[in-house]
């Protein structure tokens, strides 16, 4: 049995998604899409990234779902060459797709830690892997938006999240 609950995991992965937010959020549309050359990508193709990969995993490893939007899946998805990753859609639709994802993890989640599901208790242990490694993957991504942020943009980044259950390596947060 893991030592976290699927509960605890769950305001970890929210605080993350509250950093990435905070990260992000006051930023304009020209901020966000803007990339210093092809082989980079701009900080919203990251939003994105970060929620394709989260309900890449809700539906691959715990429920068959549909796309929440197969063009965002494509263009998000981390197969796809950076020089293809400028079409960037608006602030709003990164927004929706970002709390989308992060709506149907706390949905599936929820069903695993209430044993709604077959195979109960082998799936915990996948959920606890899951969002372990979802929130982690937010991290990562948001602290590469915090050095555009600071470093290309001239903005103050917001205080880190602090928790019991995280860890600094590499100068990377993750829950240990």
């Amino acid at each position: 049995m893991s030592r976290f609950a699927i509960s605890d995991l769950l305001v970890e992965f929210d605080r993350a998604k509250a950093y990435t937010d905070a990260l992000w959020r006051d930023l304009t549309s020209d901020e966000v899409h803007w990339r210093p050359h092809a082989d980079f990508s701009a900080i919203g193709w990251h939003l994105g990234h970060q929620a394709a990969v989260s309900h890449f995993m809700v539906r691959n490893l715990t429920a068959a779902e549909p796309s929440l939007d197969v063009e965002l899946d494509r263009l998000m998805d981390g197969a796809t060459p950076e020089p293809d990753r400028g079409d960037l859609p608006g602030l709003e639709r990164i927004r929706v797709y970002r709390d989308a994802a992060a709506e149907r993890l706390h949905f599936r989640m929820g069903n695993i830690a209430s044993g709604d599901v077959g195979a109960p208790a082998q799936l915990s242990e996948i959920a606890v892997g899951l969002i372990i490694a979802v929130t982690n993957h937010e991290y990562q991504h948001s602290q590469w938006i915090g050095e555009v942020r600071l470093r290309d943009l001239g903005r103050a980044l917001p205080e880190r999240p602090t928790s019991d259950l995280l860890t600094e390596v590499d100068g990377y947060l993750i829950i240990a």
